[in-house]
Formats: structure tokens, sequence, C-alpha cells
């Protein structure tokens, strides 16, 4: 049975991750910083959740020089800090958790995928591809995340680990429960919108759990977009 751990695993599109990967035979060890998402996380039998804080290094060695084999690790530990962002202080943290969490968890996480042959979905955004005028932080991190996901693949390939990314666009979470509840914003997005509907956090899980498997063996240093079309127009 394959281990895979999530970061930011407890809720949104982490928590959608998680849950697809269980419901199919999966170990899945979630993570994340909150005690709160924690203790609101509805159990699930394969599911197994630990704290975890990408921004510490101490935290991140802890979690993984602990586990004695890791098949795949996932990254959708992020913060967003809309209309904040231009603060260079709040811009420095985005960073560090969205970017440089997701590089220490790559680096604290690469010996056991070697061992095991395994592979990481990192978490990009549509905001990798255009810029978001209310969020400099979270586009930089997230174009970054983009490309950190190709140069990872390049190298990495020679050491058996596969290294790809989603590129969630608009879906139903907490943090779009307010776009959602504003029928002028969300008609603007649904303009957009080929599919004229906002994604659901399985589909996400389920484009992942596709880019962890055997199927896509082949597949890597890919940046997927899971949008319902948005980027195409």
């Amino acid at each position: 049975m394959k281990t895979i751990i999530v970061t930011g695993g407890t809720r949104g599109i982490g928590e959608g991750v998680s849950r697809v990967l269980a419901d199919n035979g999966w170990t899945v060890i979630a993570v994340s910083a909150s005690e709160a998402e924690r203790e609101a996380f509805e159990p699930h039998e394969s599911i197994t959740l630990r704290h975890l804080d990408v921004t510490d290094a101490t935290c991140v060695s802890n979690l993984f020089d602990g586990l004695e084999r890791l098949d795949g690790l996932v990254n959708c530990a992020g913060i967003l800090r809309r209309d904040a962002e231009y603060d260079i202080e709040v811009f420095q943290q985005v960073i560090d958790v969205n970017l440089t969490g997701t590089m220490r968890c790559c680096l604290a996480a690469h010996d056991l995928l070697a061992a095991s042959g395994g592979a990481i979905v990192n978490t990009a955004s549509m905001l990798s591809t255009f810029g978001g005028p209310l969020v400099p932080a979270y586009s930089a991190s997230k174009g970054g995340v983009a490309q950190l996901t190709k140069a990872l693949a390049a190298k990495w390939a020679e050491d058996g680990i596969r290294v790809n990314a989603i590129a969630p666009g608009w879906i139903e979470t907490e943090m779009t429960g307010g776009l959602r509840a504003d029928a002028a914003r969300t008609e603007g997005i649904m303009v957009r919108t080929p599919m004229k509907r906002w994604g659901k956090t399985s589909e996400v899980g389920a484009l992942v759990r596709w880019l962890l498997g055997e199927e896509a063996s082949f597949v890597t240093g890919a940046v997927y977009p899971v949008d319902g079309g948005y980027l195409a127009v």
C-alpha cells in the first residue's frame, strides 16, 4: 500500500486530494500547521493527521526523518493575503509558505522518494500564467512553483522521481466562499469559464491521483490546469 504526504491536507483542495487518495486505497498522512483544522477534520480510516509547519525546517525534518517509506508528496500548503501583499513582510510570508515551503518539503522527501521510485505533485495556479493585481506575492509564488516543478523534474529524473504540478482555477473551497457568494463577481468568472461552473476539489484530487500513479509513469515536468477552460479563453 502506497503512503502519501499531503501538505495543507486538512482543508480546501488539500483535503479534497487527501480524501480522493484515501478512497482509492492509498495511505495518506494529511499535515497542517493549524490545530483547529485538524480538530475539525472529519475522520477517515486511511488518513492520519499530523502537525507540520512548512516554514519550520526542524519541523519538516522531523516529519520526514520519522518515515520508513514514502511513495508520494503532494504540496498543497499555501496562503493568500488579498490586499495586504504589497507589505514586504506579508510578501515574504506568502513566499515562505507557498514557494520556499514547497521546496523545503521536496528536499526533505527526496531520499525516501528515490528509494521508492515515488512522485511529487506541487500546487501551482492559474496565477502562474498571469498576474493577480491584488495578490502579487501569491502570483509570484505560484509562478515560482511552476518553474521549480520543471527544474526539479529535470534534475531528479536521474533519481527516478517524477515531479509535476497542478494549476487549479476557480474551485469550490472555503477560500473562494466570498467570491461564490458575490453574484456579480461569480458572473464575471463564469463568463470566462467555458464549462460555466466552479470546479470541485474531488476533480483536482482525481488528477493528482493519476499523476502519482503508474498510468503517468512517463509524465514529468508538466503543469496541468484544472480550470474548466479558463486559461484557454
